[in-house]
């Protein structure tokens, strides 16, 4: 019994009694979506204060505005390095197992698309680096919108370094605050097997397992993808770097089931930050990587989106020279940093480059309606272990990770 009292067990119990509901009670799916929403609301609630508050300790903690300024322009390079890797290891995989082939387009699933060709064609990609600027912070932070937060919180921590004394009070106030939120998230995690129950119920309800009948092909090409991610490319990067991927999974193990559940990265943002911190990566690391990853280094969304491009040209039996596929290539590296803060995300971004491209029947897009709930779980859990890898590599790389916390906290 005592096995019950932990949190993953709890987690993993949630899961699979959603998938019990789900398939024996498919009209419950409507309350088990409201279910999985309000817990994940309930995290959305502290969020942009965690991350806010991270970052103003972090850099006015930091001692030098150079070492930040050096830490944001790692993370970004090594975001497109890897992301990179990610889109060409999706075109490659995609390409060789054909997860298209062989699908009758007439008997394409009549959805309504509307919700996803509207949005794609309202999406402007030249405003993506303006609109980091915010014009109204209090409605950044009403919005969630983690970039414009991040800007927000980096010009608030200098101007609050330039105070001297004065700044130095204003942070032990922060210092209380960021300890009362966290409070606030340990609380809210004890109702993660409930969030995890109903989004897995959910899922399992509205989309059933029929629909993994005939995009089986592609549901299967894309776990093997992301796995292959994970276990070759973010390990081979680990051990680069001196640590341990598996041992850096298994402690973060609550997480990886609660995103597996709840179907949302987004869902254990604070969490993975703790963590890190508390595996003695330094707050000015961990307040920047973490939420600039959010939107630019999402390996999974990106491989989703290179695979699912090339399944439908598969499907509409169109074949593309390598010079195309580099094009997609270019295309997708642009239009992938823009897969978060917008509704549908990854389907308005995926109906942006076919819209682009224009040499792929937007209408496809309905074969993926189905079968996307089940990808998600893939996308959220590859985009949070890509993250949390990013945060260490990014510590290690600026000797901003006491080793001997780590190795005991982590390692064991």
């Amino acid at each position: 019994m005592k096995y019950l009292k932990i949190l993953y067990i709890q987690v993993l119990i949630g899961i699979a009694l959603g998938v019990l509901v789900g398939s024996l009670f498919p009209g419950f799916a409507p309350t088990a979506k409201l279910i999985s929403e309000s817990f994940i609301n309930m995290i959305k609630m502290v969020i942009t204060p965690v991350i806010f508050l991270t970052i103003v300790l972090g850099i006015t903690g930091a001692g030098s505005l150079k070492k930040v300024g050096r830490v944001g322009g790692k993370g970004l390079l090594y975001f497109e390095i890897v992301t990179t890797f990610a889109l060409v290891i999706g075109l490659v995989v995609a390409n060789i197992l054909k997860p298209g082939a062989g699908i009758a387009t007439d008997h394409l699933p009549k959805e309504n698309l509307e919700k996803y060709t509207s949005g794609a064609s309202n999406m402007n990609w030249g405003e993506f680096f303006s609109h980091i600027i915010p014009t109204n912070i209090i409605d950044s932070f009403a919005k969630g919108d983690l970039l414009q937060i991040l800007f927000f919180g980096i010009i608030f921590a200098i101007a609050v370094t330039k105070m001297g004394a004065a700044g130095q009070k204003l942070v032990a106030t922060f210092e209380n605050l960021n300890k009362a939120f966290f409070n606030v998230i340990h609380i809210v995690m004890k109702f993660s097997p409930i969030g995890a129950f109903g989004g897995m119920a959910f899922t399992i309800g509205k989309f059933g397992f029929g629909s993994l009948l005939v995009l089986g092909k592609l549901l299967t090409a894309y776990y093997i993808t992301s796995l292959f991610f994970i276990f070759v490319v973010l390990n081979l990067i680990a051990r680069y770097y001196g640590f341990s991927l598996w041992r850096l999974l298994v402690y973060i193990k609550e997480e990886l089931l609660i995103v597996l559940g709840a179907s949302s990265s987004e869902a254990v943002l604070p969490a993975i930050m703790e963590k890190l911190q508390a595996a003695g990566c330094e707050r000015s690391v961990v307040g920047l990587i973490i939420p600039t990853g959010y939107s630019f280094n999402l390996d999974g969304s990106t491989i989703y989106l290179s695979m699912a491009t090339i399944f439908l040209t598969q499907v509409f039996q169109i074949d593309l020279s390598l010079t195309q596929q580099l094009t997609i290539i270019g295309i997708l590296m642009i239009t992938s940093k823009g897969a978060t803060g917008v509704t549908g995300g990854g389907f308005i971004v995926l109906t942006s480059t076919l819209t682009i491209l224009k040499i792929i029947p937007v209408e496809g897009l309905a074969l993926l309606i189905g079968v996307d709930r089940f990808m998600s779980e893939g996308r959220a859990l590859t985009n949070i272990i890509g993250n949390t890898v990013a945060t260490v590599v990014i510590a290690r790389s600026e000797k901003a990770v006491d080793m001997n916390v780590y190795r005991e906290v982590v390692e064991g």
